[in-house]
């Protein structure tokens, strides 16, 4: 099933997803509010915009000199450029679709992208494979909510410098305890992790609504893979 969806699936390459811009620094961007209790770790910079509250600041480490960005010009910036990106992502035709399937009964994924009319779940672990493709990327359209169950994983295989995860959700995004999320997370509404959740080699964008952190890590940095 995972070799005949990986198949079927239009492709996506980096010639036709948009740059980040002024986002690509942040590693969580959120548009009303971010607020976050418990120790969490940043690889990136933090902000709000346009809405001014950043609550539990103190408790965040940022471990490759990330900034805050509190409603100012950077974030203000960050987040013209997050909504550019969503709206290409969203335009993006020919998906495989995926509606009514749990991510995590796939196995491995091949860059493409996918698509899900209403919410997406993601239950136990998926393996995306770039297969060593230097202009392979994923894009998940999710027509609502995205959620991720308790210790589920995305596991990032044979990947370049060019490579991306984009998760495009139409409302909000939930991570679940302990889950581990790969790519870039754009939801027009929240985001929200539990406790211990993570995302690697990404970011958690809040187009509208605000960004909830408990005890987590989330990294912009990619060297893991290599992916932007």
């Amino acid at each position: 099933l995972p070799l005949m969806l990986a198949l079927a699936c239009a492709s996506a390459s980096a010639d036709v997803i948009p740059t980040l811009g002024v986002v690509q620094q942040f590693a969580v961007l959120g548009a009303q509010s971010v607020t976050n209790t418990n120790a969490t770790t940043l690889h990136g910079d933090l902000g709000v915009s346009p809405g001014t509250a950043i609550t539990g600041a103190g408790s965040v480490t940022f471990a490759s000199g990330g900034q805050i960005h509190q409603t100012d010009s950077i974030a203000l910036q960050a987040q013209a450029d997050a909504r550019g990106a969503y709206t290409a992502l969203a335009a993006l035709t020919g998906g495989m679709d995926l509606r009514g399937t749990d991510l995590g009964t796939l196995g491995v994924l091949n860059p493409g992208v996918y698509f899900f009319s209403s919410s997406a779940q993601l239950t136990g672990n998926l393996t995306l494979d770039f297969a060593n493709n230097p202009s392979g990327v994923f894009v998940f359209q999710i027509g609502s909510t995205l959620t991720t169950a308790s210790d589920s994983i995305v596991n990032v295989i044979n990947g370049t410098s060019s490579n991306g995860i984009y998760f495009q959700v139409g409302s909000s995004a939930t991570l679940g305890s302990g889950s581990d999320l790969a790519g870039n997370i754009l939801a027009q509404q929240s985001v929200t992790f539990n406790s211990a959740a993570n995302i690697a080699c990404g970011r958690a964008l809040a187009l509208t609504g605000s960004v909830t952190m408990i005890g987590n890590t989330v990294s912009n940095d990619c060297s893991a893979y290599g992916g932007p």
